[in-house]
């Protein structure tokens, strides 16, 4: 996205626009803060009510993360269990052609589902069906309730693209999401030395000046951009504007700017700017590269997600160089995991905060 300051100043210019469009921004801003608070929240409804429990849990689900928050999830709630699908209306071909991160987001709000399962008294398990287009089913059996801190920060997860703090965590904060991020067939690593990290940055730079260079890329991710708060309310999805930072415009003009503004350059200064801020990188690697291990990826990284927002620390995506197919292989020598795949490429450390982005209701991901 545009820096903010190119935002401002670029908008400044253009006068009496600016100030027209301030008046309705404030309309607009206000109907989506109260779609935040009623999105990101804990809910509680009554135990004895099934029904009503079984849709809190998938709401639950759906405030996972999706690449370009396309939300590529479908839902089927029977007796017993809930079941996860892949949308693949919502699939993004050009970043994700064979659906990594699609079956990677299944795997993040089924963690979800999980965590809040047990804190109503249910325990999941999960079972993989890759004859039925890689469906999930979750079987629920009743159980001691237990609310766990990776539940509790549900409501406060986020991906935080911005800079954070520079400063370092500690080491019992780095055990903690290591043990977070743990997994079946899944390695984490983690990097916290600056030269490690600043090599990361390098395939990030590859990466990315790859797809802006790309008119398929770059046709997507405009496709999935909110650039106001009318947009971002409307659709419930997408990537709204302002929660990269930059401030909420009519999208002809958003449109306008990208176009004007956004290169590979400005791109690749940002992000080193957001490495070189961070506290650490962490780098999600599978044995094997199927759906059902990215699945368990995806579970991998919402508990890293969860344990870290638990703590206070922020987390946002770097995923360029397992995007770029020509990229990833060498990326995947730099680490020295041999023939296996790196799935996922996460920067943490400590920050403020974002505005966050919203989620389609439970009724429109039901089948």
């Amino acid at each position: 996205m545009v820096s903010r300051r190119e935002f401002i100043v670029s908008t400044a210019a253009l006068g009496g626009l600016a100030a027209m469009q301030a008046c309705s921004l404030a309309k607009s801003s206000e109907s989506y803060e109260q779609a935040v608070q009623n999105t990101w929240r804990h809910g509680k409804v009554d135990a004895h009510d099934k029904s009503a429990l079984l849709h809190e849990l998938v709401r639950y689900a759906t405030l996972a993360p999706s690449s370009h928050n396309t939300q590529c999830w479908k839902f089927r709630i029977e007796a017993h269990a809930i079941s996860i699908l892949p949308d693949f209306s919502r699939r993004c071909p050009a970043v994700d052609p064979d659906d990594h991160h699609l079956f990677v987001s299944l795997g993040c709000a089924t963690e979800n589902l999980v965590q809040a399962s047990l804190a109503n008294g249910l325990k999941g398990h999960t079972l993989f069906d890759a004859a039925r287009d890689g469906m999930l089913q979750i079987d629920l059996e009743p159980t001691k309730a237990f609310e766990s801190a990776l539940f509790q920060a549900i409501p406060d997860r986020q991906s935080t693209r911005a800079e954070y703090d520079g400063k370092s965590i500690s080491s019992q904060e780095l055990k903690l999401l290591e043990q977070a991020g743990a997994g079946k067939n899944v390695q984490m690593i983690i990097l916290t030395e600056h030269k490690a990290m600043e090599s990361i940055l390098e395939y990030v730079v590859q990466g990315n000046t790859s797809q802006m260079n790309s008119p398929a890329f770059i046709k997507e991710l405009k496709e999935w951009i909110r650039f106001n708060a009318s947009e971002a309310v409307r659709t419930r999805d997408g990537l709204y504007s302002v929660t990269t930072g930059n401030p909420s415009i009519p999208t002809w003009l958003g449109n306008l700017f990208f176009d004007l503004f956004v290169t590979p350059k400005s791109e690749n200064d940002k992000y080193a700017k957001q490495v070189r801020s961070s506290a650490g990188i962490a780098i999600f690697v599978s044995n094997t590269a199927n759906k059902e291990n990215w699945i368990e990826v995806g579970r991998c990284y919402e508990r890293f997600a969860l344990q870290a927002s638990a703590l206070g620390i922020k987390n946002a995506f770097l995923n360029q160089p397992v995007e770029v197919s020509t990229v990833r292989p060498q990326f995947a020598a730099s680490l020295g995991i041999g023939s296996r795949r790196p799935d996922l490429v996460v920067r943490f450390g400590r920050g403020n905060k974002l505005p966050q982005s919203l989620r389609r209701p439970v009724k429109m991901v039901l089948l």
